[in-house]
């Protein structure tokens, strides 16, 4: 998987502007069907899986029972029985033998590990819909956001879920492993100049422009679901895997914070962060880049303290203490 196809910056601009079309077929895909998958699920995730329509989908967690968090992952409802779940890369054999272990007890009829199966394609972009729609009959326009769906696209069976990692609009596209190639040479085609072949280096600073976190800078065993701003997704008024661990710990410190900065110096992952004329460190930057978006550096970090919106902190650029903006979440929205 490329880290660019061409410029890093080009491949950004397409995705805001235009359309660009990812390969991320390193994700992670499980299927759970059965009599009480939904249930199961409600046990395994720190949210309310069984409350979902058919065909809808919701981004959630799977923790530990301290509370950290082991992968976050959209888990799809295909059918009354029958769950999709897309994880991370890294988090593979994590996710798998978790779900396993906590399996045990439920009436399921399917738990399996399809990654090595299936291929995932994101298109991504405003006008990444119209695009799709002309090689697919199922109309998108009722599609909603975190919705997903059964559809043949450019003449390969797939599902097509409204969701992705960019910030911005599109769909992520399942097929069969061996329709892959053949799938992203037709939406290649189709799409013209109109759409751009994005590698992994774009994807990080539109992710982080939407303030989107990433397993392994902001999410980790050692921080919980609070911690990392993302505590709406949780659930407590039941019992599930880390929920008395999480009941405890939803003050816990540091929290995520976004960081807005001046000029072109970015701050770097392990960068540390200081109050003005402190000595001591309050927190690591997590990730950081110079928005190719909004023009100025950004970043988010964990931190010791309640700060606000507005509050001012140092970061230790190679040396050089420069100031920082705390800042809400996200750093940039689409247009609706």
């Amino acid at each position: 998987m490329p880290v660019r196809y061409g410029s890093d910056l080009s491949e950004h601009h397409a995705v805001r502007k235009s359309a660009g079309l990812f390969d991320i077929s390193h994700m992670s895909e499980f299927k759970i069907s059965g009599p009480q998958a939904a249930d199961f699920l409600d046990f395994a995730l720190v949210s309310q899986v069984s409350k979902l329509a058919d065909g809808r989908a919701k981004y959630t967690m799977l923790c530990s029972k301290s509370g950290g968090v082991i992968d976050d992952l959209i888990v799809y409802r295909l059918s009354t029985e029958s769950f999709l779940i897309i994880a991370n890369a890294s988090g593979r054999a994590a996710v798998w033998q978790a779900l396993k272990e906590r399996s045990a007890g439920f009436e399921l009829d399917e738990l399996q590990d399809q990654s090595d199966d299936l291929a995932l394609v994101a298109i991504q972009g405003p006008k990444a819909t119209e695009m799709l729609q002309r090689l697919t009959a199922t109309d998108l326009a009722p599609l909603k956001y975190y919705s997903i769906a059964s559809a043949e696209v450019a003449g390969y069976p797939a599902h097509l879920a409204r969701t992705g990692y960019t910030g911005e609009d599109g769909f992520e596209i399942l097929v069969d492993a061996n329709n892959a190639s053949g799938l992203w040479q037709k939406l290649l085609t189709e799409g013209g100049e109109e759409l751009t072949a994005c590698g992994l280096a774009c994807r990080d600073t539109l992710r982080l422009e939407a303030g989107m976190p990433l397993y392994g800078h902001e999410l980790n065993l050692e921080a919980n679901p609070f911690q990392a701003g993302l505590g709406r997704i949780v659930n407590l008024d039941r019992d599930f895997v880390g929920e008395p661990a999480l009941q405890s710990t939803q003050q816990a410190q540091p929290r995520l914070y976004g960081l807005r900065g001046e000029g072109r110096r970015a701050a770097r992952a392990e960068y540390e962060v200081f109050l003005p004329g402190s000595e001591s460190t309050i927190g690591t930057i997590t990730s950081g880049a110079l928005s190719p978006t909004l023009g100025h550096p950004i970043a988010m970090a964990y931190l010791d303290g309640t700060l606000q919106a507005g509050d001012r902190v140092e970061v230790d650029v190679r040396g050089t203490r420069i100031e920082f903006e705390v800042v809400d979440l996200p750093f940039y929205r689409r247009a609706k």
